[in-house]
C-alpha cells in the first residue's frame, strides 16, 4: 500500500492492526476500492522452490486411491489463479490471510522466495496479506525473508485485526500443533478485553480429529482451546486448515471452519480454492471459489452467525 493509502485505512499500535471505521479506501488510481468488510481466506499454499513442481495431494499412507489413479496438481498455478481471482474482485478485500503452511517441505528460504513472487500481485494491489505458521512453515525464515508479514508475539506469529463488524485473532499452532499455555492466556486476554465485538480466530491445525477422507489427529492442546471459546459468547468461529478440506460444523455459537487447501487436496475429486468472506452487522457470509470452477461445490455458501438469535 501506499504511504497515502496507509494512513486513510489502518493505524497500528501495540502489535495490533486497527482498521479505520471507514469501510472502503481506494486501493489505486484505477478506482478500485479496498472493501475492510471484505477477507480473502487461504490455507496451504504449500508453495515449492520448484516454481513447475506438480503433486499428488491423493497419494498418502493407507489412501484409497489406487495406484496409477492420483490426481496431480500445479500448485504454483493454483496460487497464481487464486491470486488473478483476488485481485479482479470490485470491491476488493482489505486482507488476505494465509492460514498456515505456505510452504512446500520445510519453510526453506527458497521456498518463501517463490511465495512471494506469486503474492507480490496483492501487495501491489493494496491488499494486506497476513500469515499464521503451518507445519511446514519456518517462522524465522519468513520473518527474514518476508519481513512484512512478521508479527511477532510473545516470540511467536500472533496478531489480531480489528475491522468494523469482527475482530480477527491469528494464532500460532507451530509445528506439532501446540498453541501452549502462554498463548492460550494471551488470547484468553484479547478476547476478554474486547468482549463488545464478535471475534473469529484462526490457527493452522484442526482443533480434533479430522471427519474427513484423511485420518489426521487433532492439536494437542484443542480441548482447551475449543472449551475457551465456548465459555466466551462473542467468540463466533474458529477457522483452521492442514486438513485439506471443506468443511462446516457447529457448537452451539461457535462455528468450526476447515478450510480447503489451495494447493493439493486428500480426496479424490476434492474441492481445493480459497473462500470470500465477506462481514456484516450480524453475520460473516463465506463463499467457496474453487480452483476448477466446474466443480460441484464452486460457489458453496455458509455463514457464521456474528449475534446470537435475538441480540
Amino acid at each position: 500500500m501506499t504511504r497515502r493509502q496507509f494512513i486513510k485505512g489502518t493505524l497500528v499500535t501495540g502489535g495490533t492492526a486497527v482498521v479505520m471505521p471507514q469501510a472502503l479506501v481506494t486501493a489505486d488510481s484505477e478506482g478500485v476500492e479496498l472493501d475492510q468488510n471484505r477477507v480473502a481466506l487461504l490455507a496451504d499454499t504449500h508453495i515449492s522452490a520448484d516454481p513447475n513442481r506438480i503433486y499428488p495431494g491423493t497419494k498418502w499412507p493407507g489412501s484409497p486411491v489406487n495406484e496409477g489413479e492420483h490426481e496431480y496438481v500445479h500448485i504454483a498455478k493454483c496460487l497464481e489463479q487464486v491470486v488473478d481471482s483476488v485481485v479482479t474482485l470490485n470491491p476488493r478485500p482489505a486482507h488476505l490471510i494465509i492460514n498456515g503452511d505456505c510452504a512446500f517441505g520445510r519453510g526453506e528460504e527458497a521456498e518463501y522466495k517463490q511465495f512471494l513472487r506469486l503474492v507480490e500481485p496483492i501487495r501491489a494491489a493494496g491488499i494486506t496479506v497476513h500469515v499464521t505458521i503451518g507445519n511446514h512453515d519456518n517462522r524465522q525464515n519468513l520473518w527474514k525473508l518476508l519481513p512484512f508479514l512478521k508479527t511477532e508475539q510473545m516470540g511467536i506469529q500472533a496478531d489480531m485485526i480489528e475491522l468494523p463488524y469482527a475482530n480477527l485473532i491469528m494464532l500460532d499452532s507451530g509445528r506439532k500443533g501446540i498453541l501452549g499455555d502462554q498463548q492460550l492466556d494471551w488470547l484468553t486476554g484479547k478476547l476478554d478485553e474486547r468482549a463488545d465485538k464478535p471475534a473469529l480466530v484462526f490457527s493452522h491445525f484442526n482443533p480434533y480429529p479430522n471427519r474427513g477422507v484423511r485420518p489426521i489427529k487433532g492439536m494437542s492442546d484443542g480441548a482447551t482451546l475449543l472449551k475457551l471459546l465456548a465459555e466466551r459468547k462473542h467468540a463466533r468461529a474458529y477457522f483452521y486448515g492442514h486438513t485439506h478440506e471443506w468443511q462446516h460444523d457447529q457448537q452451539d455459537h461457535l462455528h468450526l471452519i476447515n478450510q480447503p487447501a489451495v494447493s493439493y487436496y486428500f480426496g479424490k475429486g476434492h474441492a481445493h480454492g480459497w473462500v470470500d468472506m465477506k462481514l456484516t452487522d450480524n453475520s460473516a457470509e463465506l463463499q467457496l471459489h474453487c480452483i476448477n470452477t466446474r466443480h460441484r461445490q464452486h460457489g458453496d455458501r455458509s455463514k457464521v452467525s456474528l449475534k446470537d438469535s435475538g441480540k
